[in-house]
C-alpha cells in the first residue's frame, strides 16, 4: 500500500511524481492516441487521485508534465490532420460517492459567496463513454469536425463524421448564430458494437481459409468495448470504412461562438436540440443536491438496459453567468462535475494464472477467465495487480471469482468464492519466466521484479534507450524507434553491441531512410563514447536505485569502475551472512548493515544505503549481468573517475536547490554545485548556507527565508556558475 505524502521525504515524492507523470501519460496515450487502454477507469483514476495527493502535500515538486495540467494526449502521429481548437476543450473532475457530490456544491456556493437561501440549480445528464468531438458550425453550415487530442490541437476528422447519421451538415430553425461549436461525444451503441466483431472474426476467418490456414477465433482483432470500436472507427483515414461502422453521437456542450441563445446551460440545450443534434434523453433541470442525487440513482438503476454504455452522470451549473464567474482550474471547469458509477460486477472462473513481465522488470499476474458479460462487454482476462493481491484473494486456477469493471478494458477480482477449500496454493514465481533470472521484491516493496536487466527479452529495448540516452552516454542517432529495429533485426542484444556497429556499416546503408551521412553520424557518436564517463555509464545500466547523482556518488568512493562487482559481491555475502543478533532491535541492524555497506563502497552520503547496496549486490549475483557487464568492458575503456572543482563564491557550502528549474534539470545543478566545490542538500537546515529557487518554489524557500539563509534566483546561481569558469 502507497505511503501517506505526509510519511514522504521531498526525494521520495519527487521520484513518484516522475514515476506518475510518465505512467499516466503512456495510459493517456494508449487511451486517447490508440484507442488501446491497458488499465480499469478505476485504476486509472487512482493513478490521477494519488497525483494530486502528493502534489497537494509538495507544491514546490510540481513538474511542467504534470498529468494535472494534461487533457487528453498530444496528438504525436496520425495520418488524420491536426487542428487546433479555437477554444480548448477541457476534461472532467470526477466524484465517486455522494459526499463529493455534496463538497462540490458546497464549494460552488462558497464560491459565489451566496446566502443560504440562495438556490442553484445543475443539469444532470448521463455521461456516455465515447470520443470527444466538436463540430464548428459558420452560418449554420458544418464547416469542420475535430477530436479533442489534448485539448488543445486535435485531428480533423470534418469527412469521417459525414457519415453519422446524427449529425447534420447544416442546421435548422431560428437564431442560429454565425459561428458556434457544437461539443459532444460520438459513441457505438452495445447491438452495433457486437455485430462490428462479428463482422470483423467473419472477415479474419474468410482470409484464413483463403490461404488455407487453421483459424483460432482469438486471433482475430476485435475492439475491447464500445468507446474503443467509436473511437477507431471515426479516426479513420478511409472515411470509407467509418461509413461501414454505425456511430452516434450526442451534444453535450458548445465550444467557440458568436452569440449564445440563451443564458442557461439547459436553455442553450434545448436549442441545440431544436437545430438538428440530438441531446441526452435524460438530460433535467434539478433544483437542489437530493434532485441530483436522485436523478444519479434513477439513471444508474436504468443502465444495463441502455442501448449504449454511460459511466456516470455529469452536473452543471445551469447559469451561465455563474460559470463565467466560477471560471476554470488547470484542465477542468469549476462549474462541473462527472459522478462515476461504482464498478459492474459479475460471476466466472479463473482457468489459469500467466506472468507478464513488463518493460520495467516488474512482474505482473494476469487471471485468464471463462468468458462473462459484464455491462455489454465479454471479459476474458482480469488483472491481479501483484503478488500480495494474488495472496490476499487466495487465487488458484479453477476457482470461481466476482469480478468488475466500470468501463474498463481488464477489470479486477473483488472476491474470491472458492478459497476455502483445501487445495494446493498458487506459487508466485521467484524467477523471470522470460529469462530465468531472480525476481524479487525489495523490503517495503509489494512488486516482484525481474533482476536480468539487459538480458531479458521483456526490458531490453527500454534499457538499450536508457543507457544511450543524453542523461547517460548521450549517444545522438540512436532513438527508440532505431533501437527497436535494431533490435529486431538481431543487431542490438546488450550495451556492448552498441559498439559493434561499425561492422554493420554496410547492412545499416542498407535499410530504408538511412544515408551514408546519417551512418558515419551515427557511428561517429558511437566511437566517441569509447571512453566514457564511469558515473554516465553505471548510471546507463539502469540498476534500481542507481540515479545519476548516486552513481556520481559511488564512483567518488569506487574510483576504479572495475571494482564493481567485487565490492557488490562483498556486500551480497555480507548482507546473506550477516542475520539480525539476539536482542538487536530493527533500526540498530539496519545501521549496522548501512554501515557495512558504506565501508566496502567507501562512501559517505547519505543517499546510499541498504536500497542501492541490495540493489548493486542483486544485479551483480545473476551471471547474466555479469556476463553482460564484462563484455561491456571488453569494448570501452572509462578512465579514473576523478572530481575536478575550481574555487568559488560558495566552495565549501551546502546549497539546496527548490522549484522549477528553468534551464537544467535537477542533476545537472548539483553537478555544478560539486564541481564548484559546494554540497548539494536535499532538505533546508541550519546548515544550509544557499538555497536556489526557480518558478513555483514552496516550502523550502519560505523555511530559508524564515530562517535567515541567504536565496538567489537561477540566473544569479548561473553568474556564480559563469564566474568560476
Amino acid at each position: 500500500m502507497a505511503k501517506d505524502p505526509k510519511e514522504l521525504n521531498e526525494a521520495e515524492a519527487a521520484n513518484e511524481l516522475m514515476r506518475l507523470a510518465r505512467q499516466i501519460a503512456r495510459h493517456n496515450r494508449l487511451y486517447h492516441a490508440e484507442d488501446a487502454p491497458e488499465i480499469t477507469d478505476q485504476e486509472y483514476d487512482a493513478l490521477i487521485q494519488r497525483n494530486a495527493a502528493l502534489e497537494a502535500a509538495f507544491p514546490d515538486l510540481i513538474r511542467d508534465d504534470s498529468p494535472s495540467k494534461a487533457v487528453g494526449y498530444e496528438i504525436a502521429a496520425s495520418p488524420l490532420s491536426k487542428v487546433t481548437h479555437e477554444v480548448r476543450m477541457m476534461s472532467l473532475d470526477n466524484a465517486f460517492a455522494d459526499d463529493d457530490v455534496a463538497d462540490f456544491t458546497a464549494r460552488i456556493r462558497r464560491f459565489l459567496r451566496l446566502d443560504q437561501g440562495d438556490a442553484v440549480a445543475f443539469t444532470a445528464e448521463d455521461k456516455i463513454d465515447g470520443l470527444s468531438c466538436s463540430l464548428r458550425y459558420e452560418n449554420g453550415k458544418l464547416v469542420l469536425a475535430a477530436t479533442r487530442g489534448d485539448g488543445q490541437v486535435g485531428e480533423n476528422v470534418t469527412a469521417n463524421v459525414a457519415h453519422i447519421a446524427d449529425i447534420p451538415q447544416k442546421l435548422h430553425g431560428d437564431n442560429v448564430p454565425e459561428l458556434f461549436e457544437v461539443r459532444g461525444e460520438v459513441y457505438m451503441e452495445k447491438q452495433a458494437f457486437e455485430g462490428l466483431n462479428e463482422r470483423l472474426v467473419e472477415e479474419a476467418q474468410a482470409k484464413a481459409l483463403a490461404k488455407g490456414q487453421e483459424f483460432d477465433p482469438a486471433s482475430a482483432r476485435q475492439f475491447a468495448n464500445p468507446r474503443n470500436a467509436a473511437a477507431g472507427s471515426l479516426r479513420q483515414k478511409d472515411a470509407s470504412v467509418t461509413a461501414q461502422r454505425q456511430l452516434r453521437f450526442w451534444a453535450h456542450g458548445w465550444g467557440a461562438n458568436s452569440a449564445l441563445p440563451a443564458d442557461t446551460q439547459i436553455g442553450v440545450m434545448q436549442k441545440i436540440e431544436q437545430w438538428g443534434l440530438p441531446i441526452s434523453p435524460d438530460l433535467k433541470l434539478c433544483e437542489d443536491l437530493p434532485q441530483m442525487l436522485a436523478h444519479y440513482r434513477s439513471i444508474a438503476e436504468r443502465r444495463a438496459g441502455l442501448g449504449y454504455e454511460i459511466d456516470g452522470v455529469v452536473y452543471k451549473v445551469n447559469r451561465l453567468d455563474w460559470q463565467d464567474r466560477l471560471g476554470f482550474v488547470a484542465k477542468a471547469p469549476r462549474w462541473a462535475l462527472a459522478h462515476k458509477f461504482p464498478a459492474e460486477q459479475a460471476q466466472t472462473t479463473l482457468e489459469r494464472i500467466e506472468i507478464q513481465v513488463g518493460r520495467t522488470g516488474k512482474l505482473t499476474p494476469v487471471g485468464r477467465l471463462s468468458p462473462v458479460l459484464v455491462g455489454g462487454v465479454t471479459v476474458t482476462n482480469v488483472t491481479l495487480h501483484n503478488r500480495d493481491e494474488v495472496e490476499r484473494l487466495q487465487v488458484r486456477p479453477g476457482d470461481r471469482v466476482v469480478i468488475q469493471r466500470a468501463g474498463d478494458v481488464i477489470p479486477q477480482v473483488v472476491e474470491n468464492l472458492t478459497q476455502d477449500e483445501t487445495r494446493e496454493p498458487y506459487h508466485f514465481p521467484d524467477h523471470c519466466p522470460e529469462c530465468g533470472s531472480e525476481a524479487v521484491a525489495e523490503e517495503g516493496e509489494v512488486d516482484v521484479r525481474c533482476t536480468g536487466g539487459l538480458i531479458c527479452p521483456a526490458q531490453r529495448t527500454e534499457r538499450l534507450e536508457h543507457f544511450v540516452s543524453r542523461v547517460a552516454l548521450d549517444i545522438d542517432g540512436l532513438g527508440e524507434k532505431t533501437i527497436a529495429q535494431f533490435f529486431a533485426l538481431g543487431w542490438l542484444e546488450s550495451p556492448a553491441d552498441i559498439f559493434r556497429l561499425r561492422k554493420r556499416r554496410e547492412d545499416i546503408l542498407s535499410l530504408e531512410g538511412w544515408q551514408e551521412k546519417s551512418v558515419d553520424n551515427l557511428l561517429a557518436s558511437v566511437e566517441a563514447k569509447r571512453k566514457p564517463d564511469a558515473a554516465r555509464l553505471l548510471f546507463g545500466l539502469g540498476i534500481r536505485h542507481v540515479g545519476a547523482v548516486t552513481a556520481r556518488d559511488l564512483m567518488k568512493g569506487l574510483g576504479d569502475i572495475h571494482k564493481l562487482p567485487e565490492k557488490a559481491a562483498e556486500i551480497y555475502e555480507y548482507l546473506h551472512d550477516s542475520p539480525r543478533a539476539e536482542g538487536e532491535s530493527e533500526n540498530k541492524y539496519r545501521e549496522r548493515l548501512t554501515d557495512k555497506i558504506k565501508a566496502i563502497l567507501d562512501v559517505r552520503t547519505d543517499g546510499i544505503g541498504m536500497a542501492v547496496g541490495e540493489a548493486l549486490a542483486d544485479f551483480f549475483h545473476e551471471k547474466h549481468n555479469r556476463d553482460v557487464w564484462d563484455d561491456l568492458l571488453s569494448e570501452v575503456s572509462p578512465p579514473q573517475f576523478t572530481v575536478e572543482t575550481v574555487e568559488s563564491d560558495v566552495s565549501g557550502k551546502t546549497v539546496v536547490f527548490t522549484g522549477k528549474l528553468e534551464t537544467m534539470s535537477r542533476d545537472e545543478a548539483k553537478a555544478q554545485a560539486e564541481k564548484l566545490g559546494a554540497k548539494a542538500a536535499g532538505s533546508v537546515s541550519a546548515k544550509t548556507d544557499l538555497v536556489v529557487y526557480g518558478p513555483g518554489a514552496g516550502s523550502k524557500l519560505k523555511k530559508a527565508e524564515e530562517l535567515g539563509i541567504e536565496t538567489m534566483d537561477e540566473n544569479a546561481w548561473a553568474e556564480i556558475v559563469k564566474a568560476a569558469g
